[in-house]
């Protein structure tokens, strides 16, 4: 599959289709990851700001552990200590999981901090007019946030997206775990690292103007 001693531009060539099927593991891993990270950084944000102390605290304790220990560590407990009571998931979906979990409790103090930023009388206007809370949460102050919230979410998933390299060290089967392979098989690291890293690059930058893009339409 790979010639060791091909020229630099047929070798690149002949590694390409290997990286860009891996690639699209990476995206796949990514949206899914991000949709779970969406669904638990909402509820979460949304226990932070409630009444209730009990939910504010769990909340609370949810980001701090999460933030506060290294995104490797949290893809190793899932993937090698939940089994041990278990819960075991393989290599893809653990990936998925410590991904989402980790990117919620980021994600929640985005739209804790979204949902903040709105004034008061806002919600004020609404309950006076006969809105539950919910409804005004609904209808009032969560559409006003869509336009705060588009760039740190996107700035979120790209990170993401680089942040999928670590489950190479689980053997997950994404970009960079297929460089590695290419490298055993080919002793050539540097141009493989080179074209990883410019893949990885392009799809950043691709998903950099969507974000531009969707704030300059949020503006109109």
């Amino acid at each position: 599959m790979y010639d060791g001693v091909a020229p630099l531009w047929g070798f690149v060539a002949g590694i390409l289709p290997t990286l860009l099927k891996a690639t699209g593991v990476t995206l796949k891993l990514t949206v899914l990851a991000m949709c779970v990270g969406l669904a638990i950084g909402t509820l979460a944000a949304l226990m932070r700001i409630s009444r209730n102390r009990l939910l504010s605290s769990l909340s609370l304790a949810y980001v701090t552990f999460f933030r506060g220990t290294p995104l490797v560590v949290q893809i190793l407990i899932i993937y090698f200590a939940l089994p041990q009571i278990g819960v075991k998931l393989d290599r893809f979906w653990s990936a998925v999981v410590a991904l989402g979990i980790n990117a919620g409790a980021y994600i929640a103090e985005i739209i804790r901090a979204a949902i903040e930023s709105i004034d008061k009388g806002q919600m004020e206007a609404a309950r006076s007019l006969g809105m539950s809370y919910g409804l005004a949460m609904r209808r009032v102050i969560i559409p006003q946030t869509y336009r705060r919230l588009l760039p740190p979410l996107g700035n979120e998933f790209i990170a993401m997206l680089k942040d999928t390299s670590l489950i190479a060290l689980i053997g997950g089967e994404e970009l960079t775990r297929a460089g590695q392979h290419i490298i055993s098989a080919t002793f050539r690291p540097w141009p493989v690292y080179l074209t990883v890293a410019g893949i990885y690059l392009s799809l950043t930058a691709l998903f950099s103007c969507l974000v531009r893009f969707g704030e300059r339409r949020l503006q109109q």
